[in-house]
């Protein structure tokens, strides 16, 4: 998948319908009309196997064989069952682009023992070098194009949004809604049951090639997550991506995927997947339309206070119970504020008081005064103004009065206009003049706190996290590789209660202390050097697996006896446990029995954290109430490695736990942070340990000594793919340099930003003017983010790092390089501090980024270097980068061939920019 020949999608100088047809309701009809209704300048034919003259107007041939020329774009609306032949015939004829709006239910029937019609036109695109965009797709629309290439009945208005769906009946609904609000698309389009062409490729070409503000999404499924992942973390770092997914529920969910073990409800897999992406979520198509509005006419917001103007009491407590269910803030006014409320007489229920309730009798002057007190107070983010229609302030004039003063108001406002008649006129003026409206306070408050989670989630992609509590010693990872691979040999896929504590022993995570007696005499003797009383499970195969929850699980048949006194009661337990496998579980075996001191007192609180795989995303991290109703509670948690403690703290803070550990807790920063410490730790080992498919803590304990796991369990399968792909260990390596110094040469992490803002700091205004071609003094927080904060399978960094006789660290260099989507092309840069420059570190940098380019398969690193930068040209003649004066841009520009191109399209791709 790439953004291969996706010009010819969407600019293509030339058009061929197959199948198109006079007919009123023939797909192949409404295209080439519409193709014309939208004033397409490119050449166009039409193509109909019965040899017409011309089709609507439009020269046509029999065969597509007969176009006069190779076409960039042919529009397929043929039967379904001839299109595997069709595009075997145009690729071989050098068609690059097929559109394909064919479909049908058959797409996955095998006949005759030949493989499915979507298998034989997915192995003719292959074959041929044809990309496909279809079957069953609505079509395309880029009005700045004049490119209507669709069965769609609607004009679309030029605008700077682009729609991605998966469904063409939605996209209709949206363009209707979307004439009636004036907002225009740059593209629209979707995908139906496309082979080739995916969502991702589509979300990095518009990405690379389009002004667009926001990218709507509409999701059924995900076929690529690292892909997909990748994409939208970029695009939404630009600009404002929203998302619907479709298929929430088990009955809705056509997938066909089987369950994620431990997640009840996988919809909470995109939930997380999307905040990590910096995506808005909405859930129904009403919050599309509505947080379309708000984040398309918004300013961003600082925070989640709301304060609510209101001409009753009435709606603004409905305003106010959405506000806090969704998790918003009332807003707190100032004492200012409160006395300019009071003085005025503008607030009759709680005068001074959020919300500023100003009775039915309110004229559009108080409206208006009441707002200027209300957004000039600096504990308010924005200004929901709640109005019905009155006899002394009729819908139209209040609004043309708040029209009238906006400019007054220093805060965000959004309206929402009660009833029907006299309120259209008040919408259709606020629209108008790009405030924000909602039909209801429900709405804008739903709309308001959308603007909230955009600011969340942003804050999110773009924060630089401190340090990491953990490192993992390669010894360590060396350690529990081993126990894996013997696990494996011996043809088992899960651990034993023993082996699972040497893996969270040697990642540093608190076990209860734990025996395993092998025999009953053994199980006394042992017991007798611990204090009791005891508890004693046996590990068998029904229970040695992580998220595996059982109807009655706190009955025998689990495997666990409690509170057991004396040595000799151990000894009994034991035997009365065997028993008790063989009669419930005759097929189990029994792999061993743990004996644990209770763990009981101290206002423990039972927790539950894991690592689990979901069969789109892979490895996930869990995190909620435990215990053995973990099953039936609703509060877990789930996030996508790698995590940080920015992160843990941001899944942390969404528990119900969360909230007990603030409310009961003797110290809950200390607690909070020993769990963030805890959920990292998991991040690290499910990175480490790409075998491990499940691992179940529960209970985790947390009391006022600390943490301590008690139970556990963590099963193996295949090498996990990561949605976002994790730190790359394996590229650190140690050198020394021509003065004796021993440096790290690794690459950058997200935690690295204080050592870039010191970094920075020791750097001369010239080196400065260099790497980026002006002066920059500073780094922003988003600076920080984007240097520090990399998507490693688009992008690499790796920085010279030295450890100071202070134990402290500072960074020497580094070296970056930006890949394009398809790997062809990667742009580097180097900064190497002034004080160590002559000492090697720069080409020892280059040469490190040169050999990991080479192996990821990248076919040439360029890069632009100013003309009095002396020292940096004669290292790329030293490494032997071809180098050109650049008139246009009064630059160098050093290029280097890493690997030759293996197709027609690479070697084009070397030579224009987007083909």
């Amino acid at each position: 998948m790439s953004t291969q020949f996706l010009r010819r999608f969407f600019d293509p100088a030339s058009i061929a319908v197959v199948g198109a047809s006079e007919k009123t309701h023939s797909t192949g009809g409404q295209v080439i009309r519409n193709l014309l209704d939208g004033g397409y300048t490119g050449k166009l034919w039409a193509v109909n196997a019965k040899g017409y003259a011309s089709v609507h107007g439009v020269t046509c041939v029999a065969r597509t064989s007969q176009l006069p020329e190779i076409v960039d774009l042919a529009i397929l609306c043929t039967p379904v069952n001839s299109l595997p032949k069709l595009l075997s015939r145009l690729g071989e004829s050098g068609v690059r682009a097929a559109l394909v709006l064919s479909g049908g239910s058959q797409l996955d029937d095998e006949h005759s023992g030949k493989s499915s019609l979507r298998q034989r036109m997915l192995d003719a695109a292959r074959a041929s070098g044809i990309r496909v965009l279809g079957p069953e797709c609505m079509g395309l629309i880029v009005p700045g194009r004049h490119l209507n290439a669709s069965y769609s009945s609607h004009t679309v208005p030029r605008g700077k949004v682009a729609y991605l769906g998966q469904s063409g009946m939605l996209a209709n609904a949206m363009i209707d809604w979307a004439a009636g609000r004036g907002i225009g698309f740059s593209h629209l389009l979707t995908l139906g049951e496309s082979i080739d062409v995916m969502l991702p490729d589509l979300i990095d070409y518009i990405n690379q090639n389009s002004p667009t503000q926001a990218i709507l999404l509409h999701l059924e499924r995900v076929h690529d997550a690292q892909h997909f992942m990748t994409a939208v973390r970029d695009a939404s770092r630009s600009r404002l991506v929203l998302a619907i997914k479709s298929g929430r529920t088990a009955q809705s969910d056509m997938s066909g995927l089987p369950p994620t073990p431990g997640i009840t409800h996988r919809d909470q897999v995109f939930d997380a997947a999307f905040a990590r992406a910096g995506v808005v979520r909405v859930n129904d198509s009403d919050e599309l339309y509505d947080a379309l509005e708000t984040l398309s006419r918004m300013r961003p917001l600082k925070g989640d206070r709301l304060a609510i103007v209101s001409n009753g009491l009435g709606p603004a407590m409905l305003a106010i119970d959405k506000l806090i269910s969704s998790g918003g803030r009332l807003a707190e006014f100032e004492d200012d504020t409160q006395r300019a409320l009071r003085e005025q007489d503008l607030d009759i229920s709680k005068p001074g008081e959020n919300p500023v309730d100003l009775g039915g009798n309110a004229t559009p002057e108080r409206f208006v005064a009441a707002l200027e007190a209300v957004a000039a107070d600096p504990n308010v983010d924005a200004v929901l103004v709640v109005h019905a229609p009155t006899r002394l302030a009729p819908s139209r004039a209040t609004a043309e009065a708040l029209i009238g003063g906006r400019r007054r108001f220093p805060r965000n406002l959004l309206t929402s206009w009660m009833g029907f008649e006299q309120a259209v006129d008040a919408r259709h003026l606020c629209h108008e003049a790009g405030i924000p409206t909602y039909l209801s306070p429900e709405k804008a408050v739903k709309a308001f706190m959308h603007m909230v989670d955009y600011q969340r989630v942003q804050s999110l992609l773009q924060q630089t996290p401190p340090s990491l509590p953990i490192s993992t010693a390669a010894e360590v990872r060396q350690r529990c590789h081993q126990l894996i691979d013997r696990v494996l040999a011996e043809g088992r896929e899960s651990l034993a209660h023993s082996e699972t504590a040497e893996v969270l022993k040697a990642y540093g995570l608190p076990v209860a202390k734990s025996l395993y007696p092998d025999s009953t005499d053994n199980a006394a003797q042992l017991s007798r050097a611990v204090e009791g009383p005891f508890a004693l499970k046996v590990v068998h195969d029904g229970n040695s697996r992580p998220f595996r929850y059982r109807q009655h699980p706190h009955k025998l048949s689990a495997g666990l006896i409690q509170d057991i006194a004396t040595p000799e009661d151990v000894a009994a337990a034991m035997d009365r446990l065997s028993e008790k496998v063989s009669e419930k579980f005759p097929g189990f075996q029994v792999r061993e029995f743990c004996l644990q001191p209770m763990q009981r007192g101290k206002h423990s609180m039972q927790l539950c954290a894991g690592i689990t795989r979901d069969p789109v995303f892979g490895p996930l991290i869990v995190f909620g109430i435990g215990g053995y109703k973990v099953n039936i509670l609703a509060d877990r948690q789930v996030s996508l490695p790698p995590l940080n403690m920015t992160l843990a703290a941001d899944m942390v803070g969404r528990t119900h736990a969360y909230r007990l550990i603030r409310e009961h807790s003797s110290d809950p920063e200390r607690d909070t942070q020993r769990l963030c410490q805890v959920l990292v730790t998991l991040s690290q080992m499910a990175t480490d340990l790409p075998r491990l498919r499940g691992l179940e803590i529960n209970p985790l304990l947390l009391n006022r000594d600390g943490m301590v796991a008690v139970d556990f369990a963590m099963d193996l399968g295949q090498p996990a793919r990561f949605a976002i792909m994790p730190y790359p260990e394996e590229l650190r390596e140690s050198v020394t340099l021509r003065n004796g110094w021993e440096v790290e040469f690794r690459p950058i992490r997200a935690e690295d930003a204080p050592l870039i803002t010191e970094f920075h700091r020791q750097l001369s205004e010239e080196s400065i003017r260099f790497r980026y071609f002006h002066n920059k003094t500073d780094l922003s927080q988003g600076d920080l983010s984007r240097l520090a904060h990399i998507n490693y399978d688009r992008q690499m960094a790796f920085i010279a790092e030295r450890l100071c006789e202070d134990g402290s660290k500072e960074m020497l260099g580094v070296v970056r390089v930006w890949n394009d989507p398809d790997n062809i092309r990667t742009e580097f840069s180097i900064i190497i501090r002034d004080d160590l420059q002559g000492l090697g570190i720069g080409s020892r940098l280059m040469e490190k980024m040169i050999r990991y380019c080479k192996g990821v398969g990248t076919l040439e690193m360029f890069g632009k270097i100013m003309i009095d930068n002396h020292p940096m040209r004669a290292l790329m003649k030293h490494l032997g980068f071809r180098q050109r004066f650049n008139m246009e841009e009064q630059v160098v520009d050093a290029v280097l061939r890493l690997n030759e191109p293996t197709s027609d399209w690479q070697r084009h791709r070397l030579e224009r920019p987007v083909e």
